[in-house]
């Protein structure tokens, strides 16, 4: 599959979905887990920042970005499926940068937060910085726009909902309220044009990903949850060994 097929392959994959029926992105952490990920049927998958951390020796949000990216291209060159790339916020690249590293490393998609350091961007310079990245990538690259009022704003749902909005009209492809209840995600739903990311829970609190889809998610993936549940996994076959 082309680099390009792969992008309109995963762009696809967002539309028209019927309620209740997200797209599941499970997040690989490395070549294996992508490995393992697809041979269980999943057409698409989207990396961690927070669990490709975890695998190289990182803390979530100090992984330096060569790093990162070559963890990436490790991926995407182990499946033949669409990969998205979880770039944090950039890297402090400029947003043509951005793209070539990322199609450098195989990827079509990524998502990029709206706020740094544990501080909210202002909402009209992300736009902007959304727009001149969506124009670099002229198609080749799938935006999933991070909305981080739910972690590091005063998760008013309509603060998401008028950054969300700005983001789509920046050209964002979706865009990812990360830790939004799920008793808002109607309003969010609402209120959002176009293709909303849920994260869900992996310790059987909160709506399944049929539930999610259910109150409005387009798709749903899980951070870096699936590498926790792996690491404590091995932990208990450790500790059997010892």
């Amino acid at each position: 599959m082309t680099a390009m097929s792969k992008v309109d392959a995963f762009r696809a994959l967002h539309l028209g979905r019927a309620p209740g029926d997200p797209l599941v992105l499970p997040g690989p952490w490395d070549a294996a887990s992508a490995r393992v990920f697809v041979e269980a049927g999943f057409p698409a998958l989207a990396t961690p920042s927070a669990g490709v951390a975890a695998s190289l020796g990182y803390e979530d949000g100090s992984t330096p970005a060569d790093e990162m990216f070559a963890a990436v291209a490790r991926i995407a060159r182990a499946v033949d499926v669409p990969v998205s790339a979880d770039i944090e916020s950039g890297y402090g690249l400029a947003p043509e940068e951005l793209v070539e590293r990322l199609l450098e490393a195989g990827a079509v998609g990524c998502n990029l937060e709206d706020s740094a350091g544990g501080a909210m961007k202002d909402p009209h310079e992300q736009a902007e910085f959304l727009a001149e990245f969506r124009a670099a990538a002229a198609g080749r690259v799938f935006l999933n726009a991070r909305v981080d009022v739910f972690v590091h704003g005063d998760k008013d749902p309509e603060r998401a909902i008028e950054r969300a909005a700005s983001y789509v009209a920046a050209g964002a492809d979706c865009v990812y309220p990360i830790l939004a209840p799920a008793d808002v995600l109607p309003l969010l739903r609402a209120g959002i044009q176009g293709p909303i990311n849920i994260n869900a829970r992996l310790t059987g609190e909160g709506p399944s990903c049929t539930g999610l889809g259910e109150r409005g998610a387009t798709r749903v993936t899980f951070g870096p949850g699936l590498q926790r549940l792996a690491t404590a996994a091995l932990r208990e076959i450790a500790d059997d060994l010892v």
